[in-house]
């Protein structure tokens, strides 16, 4: 008896949802926009919330920053769950990776004075401050409109507790295995001048009814004391003996310019919108500018420490550059 092998190809009806090929037409979508894409709750809702029943529980209205479509923004990295749990995941273990080597080769212990006093006094205390990003970008979460918004504040928002952990594993090694200097750093953080300014913008910002407002504040803080403390003082690291700072350094500037990417395409996508895009595009001339005046009244004190510590001038002048290019990206566009 002989057999024939044949191969038989079974058409799918069709090649996505329904409410995806409305949008993009019946053909295969990524899962990113299966999962992603017109699954915001707009109606039958039971009730207004008790505490604003001026809007419904979810509204587009929560922010002054609108979309005529809200799917018009798309996270360029396309993150759902499961490459944002493995993209994470190598993160933490190349940052693990690096802390056993600095452990092991006795790197923090070998860091200059200064450098052991810029870190003990003010980069652990800002493990608070990452803190503080987790539960403004929950807010965004929940009262932005339009899933692709609101799935990238909240990886956004994990992104921040991991950063907190990433400092506070830094902390436990410097303190020699012991939460000693974290207890130290809170107390810094509470107490110390240099800080007051970023402690107080954190919590106004945290209250801030205006998601869109809240992430431009949240956001002009991060690119002057990110890029000060991760690419300045990093460059500085190599040449000054502390390259255990260096390797800290490299891992929290990294995850800054991966989370750069949505809040960028989100600015895009407000500047854009064929319908609001000039409203949208004067909002952030004016509330930028705003947020980039308040980040560098907060953040000057902080960078004059840190001038102080090392013994420089180059702090005040790296954040002062910084806030200029930020205030002109966000004037600029509205020109």
């Amino acid at each position: 008896m002989q057999y024939e092998l044949k191969t038989q190809v079974i058409e799918p009806q069709r090649q996505t949802f329904t409410h995806i090929a409305k949008r993009y037409g019946d053909k295969p979508a990524s899962r990113y926009i299966e999962g992603s894409i017109d699954v915001q709750p707009k109606e039958n809702f039971q009730y207004r919330p008790t505490w604003d029943p001026t809007r419904e529980i979810y509204d587009d209205s929560y922010s002054v920053f609108r979309l005529t479509d809200a799917y018009s923004y798309l996270d360029p990295r396309q993150y759902y769950y499961a490459p944002y749990v493995t993209a994470r995941s190598g993160h933490h273990e190349a940052f693990a990776t690096s802390l056993e080597y600095i452990e092991a080769r006795g790197l923090l212990e070998r860091l200059p004075d200064g450098w052991r006093s810029v870190l003990d006094e003010l980069v652990l205390p800002l493990r608070h401050l990452e803190s503080a990003g987790q539960l403004i970008l929950c807010g965004m979460a929940r009262f932005g409109w339009g899933a692709t918004v609101t799935q990238a504040a909240a990886y956004s928002a994990f992104d921040r507790v991991g950063n907190a952990q990433v400092l506070s594993r830094v902390g436990i090694a410097l303190g020699g295995g012991t939460a000693d200097l974290l207890a130290e750093a809170k107390e810094h953080w509470l107490q110390d001048a240099p800080l007051q300014g970023l402690r107080r913008m954190a919590e106004e910002t945290i209250v801030e009814t205006d998601w869109g407002l809240a992430l431009l504040r949240l956001d002009a803080v991060d690119r002057l004391v990110y890029d000060l403390l991760y690419q300045h003082l990093d460059d500085q690291a190599v040449v000054s003996g502390a390259p255990a700072y260096s390797l800290v350094a490299q891992h929290m500037a990294s995850w800054f310019a991966d989370n750069r990417r949505w809040i960028d395409a989100l600015y895009t996508a407000w500047r854009e919108d064929p319908e609001l895009g000039a409203t949208n595009a004067a909002l952030l001339a004016e509330h930028g500018a705003a947020a980039v005046d308040t980040a560098l009244e907060v953040v000057t004190p902080f960078a004059a420490r840190i001038d102080e510590l090392l013994g420089g001038s180059s702090a005040v002048d790296r954040i002062t550059t910084t806030a200029a290019e930020v205030r002109a990206a966000h004037t600029g566009a509205a020109a």
